[in-house]
C-alpha cells in the first residue's frame, strides 16, 4: 500500500524538467599523491561557485607508497575505473576531473578545467524532475532513457574544509587540505526513463550533505543531480 502513496508525486514528475542542473565536477585525488595538493586547493576555490556541485573523491591505488589515505574506499576508486574505461583511458591517474561524467581533463592544468566547466555550461539542458520524499526516499521523474539505461546514485560528501597531516610517502611532512571530501557512495537502483521512487539509508555520520545523481550505467554522463534542501522534500 506504501508504494500507492507515491503515486502522484511520480505522475506530477512525469513531464522533464527545463531548469538547468548544477555542473558536477569531480576531482580524483589522493594524499599520497606528489602533484595533487595545488589542485585540491583549486576546488575549494570551485565549490564556492552555485553553479557547481565539487565532489573530492580519494582513491586507494597510492596507498603503497607509504601514506594509507584517510578517505579513501575501494568504491571510489571503482568509480573512477567506470568512468576511465568509458573515456577509453589505459589507466587511472590523479588528479584528474570530470566534469558532468562527460568531459575529462588532468586538474594539474586550471585552463583545461575551466574550459571543461564553460562547455558543460554551454549543453543544453535535460534533466528529469528530482524531488526528496520524506527523509529516505528520492523521486525522480521521467526523461530521455540513455543508451544502455541509467542509475541513480546518492553521494554524501562533508562540505566542511579538511586539513591531513601526511606523515609518511610522498607528501611526508606536508598538510594536505581538501573540501566536499565524498564519504559515502550507494547505487539505489536502475533508471529507465520512466518515474520511480527509490529509498535510501540513512548517514553513517551527522554534518554530511546529501547529493543525488542520476546519470547513465556505468560511468555514463550525469544527466540529473540535486542536492538536499535546494528542492523542498516532498510529503510522503
Amino acid at each position: 500500500m506504501r508504494r500507492l502513496a507515491f503515486l502522484p508525486l511520480l505522475l506530477a514528475l512525469a513531464t522533464p524538467a527545463v531548469a538547468k542542473p548544477p555542473v558536477v565536477v569531480e576531482l580524483f585525488t589522493a594524499q599520497g599523491c606528489s602533484s595533487c595538493g595545488k589542485v585540491d586547493a583549486g576546488m575549494d576555490k570551485l565549490a564556492d561557485d552555485p553553479g557547481l556541485i565539487v565532489l573530492t573523491w580519494s582513491v586507494d591505488y597510492w596507498d603503497y607508497l607509504g601514506w594509507k589515505d584517510t578517505f579513501a574506499k575501494p568504491e571510489f576508486t571503482d568509480r573512477q575505473r567506470a568512468y576511465d574505461k568509458r573515456f577509453g583511458l589505459r589507466d587511472v591517474y590523479t588528479p584528474q576531473v570530470i566534469v558532468d561524467g562527460r568531459l575529462q581533463a588532468s586538474g594539474a592544468t586550471a585552463g583545461q578545467v575551466e574550459a571543461l566547466i564553460r562547455e558543460a555550461r554551454r549543453t543544453p539542458p535535460d534533466p528529469p524532475d528530482m524531488a526528496f520524499v520524506g527523509a529516505d526516499r528520492i523521486a525522480v521523474g521521467s526523461g530521455p532513457r540513455p543508451r544502455g539505461g541509467g542509475e541513480v546514485w546518492l553521494v554524501r560528501y562533508d562540505p566542511r574544509a579538511q586539513q591531513v597531516d601526511v606523515k609518511d610517502g610522498d607528501n611526508r611532512g606536508q598538510t594536505v587540505a581538501e573540501r566536499n571530501v565524498v564519504r559515502e557512495v550507494e547505487r539505489l537502483g536502475r533508471w529507465e526513463g520512466r518515474p520511480v521512487a527509490l529509498k535510501f539509508s540513512p548517514a553513517s555520520e551527522e554534518g554530511l550533505t546529501t547529493l543525488i545523481i542520476v546519470q547513465g550505467a556505468d560511468g555514463g554522463r550525469i544527466i540529473g543531480a540535486l542536492l538536499e534542501g535546494d528542492q523542498k522534500a516532498a510529503k510522503p
